[in-house]
């Protein structure tokens, strides 16, 4: 149990970590949002877009080694960041993984690993993909390449990044999720579906992880107009023109919705991501939140995590998993 007495240790310091989350001004702003990430390696999936590419880029200019992952190399992306990384003197390095691959997954983390002479310290499973429309016509296609990209890869991923954690004895692992991982909006095709998927693994494992001191965070994004939007409307047209008219006709109006459909996501900053991320990442390991909505606008998500935590905390808080259920929930 000295793992799990650890985390009560580290109760004051969490307090301390509440306190400062009520401060206000220029001084708590600076504080948010310019942590010191120096000395951490970070192994990030999805970088050649969006809030992977964003995450690489800024967690690098915080002093942290970073291994920038994506598919497809070589790709214009990755020489972005090569580039980058070499007029800034950046510790950032390119390693290329389709997180669908299970040999690429393999080789691509043992190189991390062997860059970073231990060890990953931090995880992020970041690549996504998503498509539209009614769950009746997503066919086999596009519900495997969903559950292939959006829960297999982060399983793929934590699998091969947590030997060398649970011999370090230290670790974090964030899934980026989606507020559509606890509410449902009709005509989102499969990717509820995996965003639900991926909550479940991600707060069982991290009951499972408080033995070894590793932590998990799943991060709740909002709507954000990132490139995943561009590509989910080109698969979903795809999906649309392979799709049988039997499974067409019972939902006219929202085909033709989506046959109109143009790039979405608001206007909003998607550095509000890597910004939570990189604030997690610099708390004290034990104080760490198992669930971070990130959205400027309304989470509708916050009132089921508030019940989802006093269920799992009321139903085994008193049993045997009582330490690691309350370790994870902070209680």
């Amino acid at each position: 149990m000295t793992d799990i007495d650890r985390r009560t240790l580290l109760a004051g310091t969490a307090a301390v970590a509440s306190i400062g989350a009520v401060m206000t001004g220029a001084a708590a702003k600076t504080m948010q949002h310019t942590p010191n990430l120096a000395g951490k390696s970070i192994l990030i999936t999805g970088c050649s877009s969006g809030f992977g590419r964003l995450a690489a880029e800024d967690f690098a200019r915080k002093g942290a080694k970073v291994f920038a992952t994506m598919r497809n190399l070589p790709r214009t992306a990755a020489d972005e960041l090569r580039k980058l990384a070499a007029d800034e003197k950046l510790d950032l390095h390119v390693i290329e993984i389709d997180v669908t691959d299970d040999a690429q997954v393999s080789a691509g983390v043992a190189e991390a690993e062997r860059i970073a002479g231990s060890a990953i310290d931090v995880l992020i499973n970041n690549a996504g993909v998503s498509t539209a429309g009614p769950i009746e016509i997503q066919d086999m296609q596009a519900t495997q390449l969903l559950f292939d990209t959006n829960v297999f890869g982060p399983q793929r991923l934590m699998r091969a990044v947590l030997p060398a954690m649970r011999a370090a004895k230290s670790g974090q692992i964030f899934n980026i999720t989606s507020q559509l991982g606890r509410v449902m909006l009709p005509g989102f095709g499969q990717y509820s579906p995996t965003k639900f998927a991926l909550e479940a693994i991600s707060e069982q494992i991290a009951y499972e992880l408080v033995q070894h001191n590793i932590d998990v965070t799943i991060i709740e994004p909002g709507g954000y107009p990132t490139a995943i939007w561009a590509n989910a409307n080109a698969l979903t047209q795809q999906l649309l023109d392979r799709a049988d008219a039997k499974h067409l006709d019972g939902y006219a109006a929202m085909v033709e919705q989506l046959r109109a459909r143009g790039n979405n996501g608001g206007d909003t900053d998607p550095m509000d991501v890597p910004n939570a991320i990189a604030e997690i990442i610099a708390m004290p390991p034990g104080t760490r939140p198992l669930r971070k909505p990130v959205h400027p606008g309304p989470k509708p998500q916050l009132a089921i995590n508030k019940v989802c935590a006093e269920v799992q905390v009321g139903w085994l808080g008193a049993s045997p998993y009582g330490p690691w259920i309350k370790a994870v929930h902070n209680v």
